[in-house]
């Protein structure tokens, strides 16, 4: 049976896409889903509205006129208040070059072109789902501040200090960060960060592991290449440094 559509908006999706008949066919899913849409047709008018509204999700394509779709979502993340807004990449290319690069710019899933409505309104239940959990997991009953080295993890506000400079994360980033760091020496394997981030989303796979994790470290790390906290287990996973380092 097909699913109810709601009629009052849960929500507000930026539409980047410069292609007018594909734009208009994933707003009017996203307004089926319940979402209020802002539909935007080139890279530097994308970035503008990015830095002056909030938004719950970003549908945003690679290739696009002026600023292309990896510098804006790296500059979204930078520097906006949609820093941790979901931000689903859409690719004419199914090049796996391509795949990495969306979402080691801070994208937190892609799409390839030509695709399905049904694949596209999964992929974004499953990002608003994740990212209501995320903020639901974060609860004040959840707040012990996890301090290691210089680095801070404040579940309660949500807020990663390093020397006590903020570390802007994402949603998911500060998940798997939290995940590791809350159970310290712990290895976890690939497998199981993505039952335990991305829950029953099916369409992610173990290389999100690895480009979330990579995009950690840029973040958190002195050094990215010899990390300190997040630490490579080989033929097992990933494990947050078990003694203060």
């Amino acid at each position: 049976m097909e699913r109810e559509r709601t009629s009052t908006p849960v929500g507000r999706a930026l539409i980047v896409e410069d292609e007018p008949r594909i734009r208009e066919l994933v707003a009017l899913h996203l307004r089926l889903e319940g979402l209020t849409c802002v539909e935007v047709g080139d890279g530097d008018e994308a970035l503008r509205v990015a830095r002056g509204e909030r938004f719950d999700l970003i549908v945003l394509d690679l290739m696009l006129p002026g600023l292309d779709g990896v510098t804006v979502c790296r500059a979204i993340r930078r520097d906006s208040p949609n820093a941790e807004t979901p931000i689903l990449m859409l690719t004419a290319r199914s090049d796996e070059s391509d795949k990495v690069l969306g979402l080691e710019s801070g994208a937190d899933d892609y799409l390839t072109k030509p695709f399905g409505i049904r694949e596209l309104v999964a992929r974004v239940r499953a990002l608003l789902r994740r990212a209501g959990a995320a903020r639901a997991a974060h609860e004040p009953e959840h707040a012990e501040v996890i301090t290691v080295a210089g680095l801070s993890i404040d579940p309660g506000r949500r807020q990663v200090r390093a020397e006590d400079r903020p570390i802007d994360l994402t949603a998911l980033e500060f998940q798997l960060l939290h995940l590791l760091a809350s159970r310290r020496g712990l290895v976890f394997s690939r497998e199981v960060l993505l039952e335990r981030v991305w829950k029953d989303d099916r369409h992610v796979t173990e290389r999100s592991v690895d480009t979330l994790i990579k995009r950690i470290r840029k973040k958190i790390e002195p050094d990215p290449d010899n990390p300190r906290f997040i630490l490579t287990v080989w033929g097992a996973g990933y494990k947050f440094a078990d003694a203060d380092v």
